[in-house]
C-alpha cells in the first residue's frame, strides 16, 4: 500500500473547494461586496480575483506558457470561476506530464508583491494550491463575520477527495 500523499490529492481538494465558492457565490452574489483588507484588496470579489490569478499564473509557469497579466483578469465571479478551471486543468496536465527532473527545474520569475523570485516547479506547485487554500480560510472568516456563512465544512478531513 502506498501511504504517502500524493499531491494530487490535495488538488482535488483545492478544485472541489474552488467549486463549492463557484456555487455558493452564484446563491450569494452580494457576499462579493463584503469589505475586505487581505492580500491588498478591498472587497471579497478582489479576494477571489487574487486567488485564481495566482493560480492561473503559477499553472501557466510550470506549463512554459505565457503568463497572463494580471490587470487583464476579470472581476466578476462567473468569469473567474471559469478561468479557475481553466488553472486547474493546467495544474493536472502539468502533474500528469512531469517527470521527476521536471519538479526539480528552478523558475525565476517576478511577482506583484514580492519582486523577482526562484523556486523550483514543485515549491510553485505546493504553494499555489497552500495560497489558495489560506486565503480561502481568511474569506470564509471574513464573509462569516459580515453575516455569509457558508453551507459547507471547508477542512481536508470532510472532503471525499481521498477515504
Amino acid at each position: 500500500m502506498d501511504s504517502a500523499f500524493k499531491l494530487s490529492e490535495l488538488l482535488a481538494y483545492c478544485e472541489v473547494e474552488s467549486h463549492r465558492w463557484r456555487d455558493w457565490f452564484q446563491k450569494n452574489p452580494a457576499a462579493l461586496e463584503v469589505k475586505t483588507d487581505i492580500a491588498q484588496t478591498t472587497n471579497a470579489a478582489l479576494l477571489v480575483q487574487h486567488i485564481i490569478a495566482v493560480d492561473l499564473r503559477y499553472s501557466q509557469r510550470l506549463l512554459g506558457e505565457p503568463v497572463t497579466d494580471y490587470s487583464a483578469l476579470p472581476t466578476d465571479a462567473p468569469s473567474l470561476f471559469k478561468i479557475a478551471d481553466e488553472a486547474f486543468a493546467k495544474f493536472h496536465a502539468f502533474l500528469a506530464s512531469a517527470k521527476e527532473k521536471d519538479w526539480k527545474v528552478v523558475l525565476e520569475f517576478p511577482t506583484r508583491s514580492a519582486g523577482t523570485l526562484s523556486a523550483s516547479r514543485k515549491k510553485i506547485f505546493i504553494h499555489s494550491l497552500l495560497h489558495s487554500v489560506r486565503h480561502w480560510a481568511q474569506l470564509a472568516t471574513a464573509l462569516r463575520a459580515a453575516g455569509f456563512k457558508q453551507d459547507w465544512p471547508h477542512d481536508f478531513l470532510m472532503t471525499e477527495t481521498m477515504p
